[in-house]
């Protein structure tokens, strides 16, 4: 599986980005997706996944700001995050994990960047 994250970029406080991850070689829908986050200096940490039932699980950081989504005809997920603050300054990954076990796939990254 390859992962490939667009969308990110500088964006002031308070403001709105849209993450989207497309995955290849991918055979079938029975994957969670979602996406991870590391700031500088600190470790890689969850931000959001969806299962291929459609169940969402947040961060408490983001929950209410940040909602994901996923198109498996299309075998991309989203992440819409809005009411940005500098705390979520990062470098946001894509990931997809098979329900059937094995190595997950990453994504190479996509910068996100909060400040005025």
């Amino acid at each position: 599986v390859q992962l490939v994250e667009s969308g990110g970029g500088l964006v002031q406080p308070g403001g709105s980005l849209r993450l989207s991850c497309a995955a290849s070689g991918i055979t079938s829908r029975f994957y969670t997706m979602g996406w991870y986050r590391q700031a500088p200096g600190k470790q890689r940490e969850l931000v959001a996944t969806i299962t291929w039932g459609g169940t969402r699980n947040y961060a408490d950081s983001v929950l209410g700001r940040f909602t994901i989504s996923r198109d498996d005809a299309k075998s991309t997920v989203n992440l819409r995050m809005n009411s940005l603050t500098p705390e979520d300054t990062a470098v946001y990954y894509c990931n997809v994990e098979s329900v059937f076990g094995g190595a997950p796939s990453w994504g190479q990254g996509t910068q996100v960047t909060v400040s005025s």
